[in-house]
């Protein structure tokens, strides 16, 4: 952590915990796929600190906002950490300063992980979105509210990450009028009736972690979707057991054809890493709309 970023963060928090506050030092930590991130130790204990110089000015402000809203719909069957600060990007980099989680042993998490899940999706709004855009990731997130789901779907996800990326110049025309064609097949592919439910929004394996307490969640991209939205991301790259599955099954089951529908969700979070990383993942989200778009 640089000096003068740690003399910045410390007036920050000494207005939060009082003058008598200290930062005694830092430890790095690994593991982040876009910040810097590290263990605080001070004179009111430990606590985890993300930082990024050139990320989006209000990206761990979005941060916050989201583990806040999560840690209510939990209501404690999940472990959120709790939100100690966070800061927009200016002259310091933007910033949060969260609860510090321990790790625990996996026994008996699998099945409180998909239970808890079940508790947050059963958190209903009364409309798609958020309050505020936040990101998934890096990559910007629209959430302007909406009663319908189809049309949150297709026009807040699919439509403007696909203009994002003719920014960049990825696809071709023809390939382009795929997705196109899919958007048009989704009323017929996706329920009218869907419930906003309060998502994570990006729970792959890195994601969710085993504390000492209980499973946890972090990072998040929160909003309120149909909740086969979030069942998409955690099936693309596994990493969830089969006793989970069966857990959240038992306690919310799901609708008949979900599994098909969850491909189709698919498709933003494969657009999503093709934004961002390039790549396959374009290919692969093509392959997936010409299945379904007729």
């Amino acid at each position: 952590m640089e000096e003068e970023f740690g003399k910045y963060l410390q007036k920050e928090l000494d207005v939060l915990f009082g003058n008598s506050f200290r930062i005694q030092g830092s430890e790095r930590l690994g593991g982040g796929c876009i910040s810097n991130a590290a263990k605080l130790i001070t004179t009111d204990g430990q606590f985890f600190l993300k930082w990024h110089r050139s990320a989006a000015p209000d990206l761990f402000v979005r941060e916050a906002e989201g583990l806040c809203h999560l840690k209510k719909a939990a209501q404690g069957k999940l472990i959120i950490p709790q939100v100690i600060l966070a800061a927009e990007a200016g002259k310091y980099p933007g910033f949060i300063v969260l609860e510090l989680l321990d790790t625990g042993p996996s026994q008996g998490q699998e099945e409180q992980l998909g239970t808890g899940l079940a508790v947050l999706h059963r958190y209903n709004g009364t409309r798609f979105g958020f309050d505020h855009d936040n990101y998934c990731g890096a990559t910007p997130q629209k959430n302007e509210w909406k009663t319908n789901w189809i049309d949150f779907f297709a026009t807040n996800r699919l439509i403007y990450l696909l203009d994002l990326i003719q920014g960049k110049a990825r696809f071709e025309l023809a390939e382009r009028k795929v997705f196109d064609r899919l958007i048009h097949e989704l009323p017929r592919l996706l329920p009218a009736s869907s419930m906003p439910s309060l998502i994570h929004g990006d729970l792959w394996s890195g994601n969710y972690l085993y504390t000492g307490r209980g499973p946890a969640l972090i990072d998040p991209a929160a909003c309120y979707a149909d909740r086969e939205m979030e069942l998409s991301m955690m099936s693309l790259f596994g990493g969830f057991s089969a006793v989970t599955w069966q857990a959240y099954q038992h306690a919310y089951p799901l609708d008949a054809g979900w599994a098909d529908r969850i491909q189709i969700y698919q498709i933003y979070h494969l657009l999503n890493h093709y934004y961002l990383f390039g790549g396959s993942y374009g290919r692969q989200a093509l392959a997936v709309a010409k299945k379904f778009a007729g």
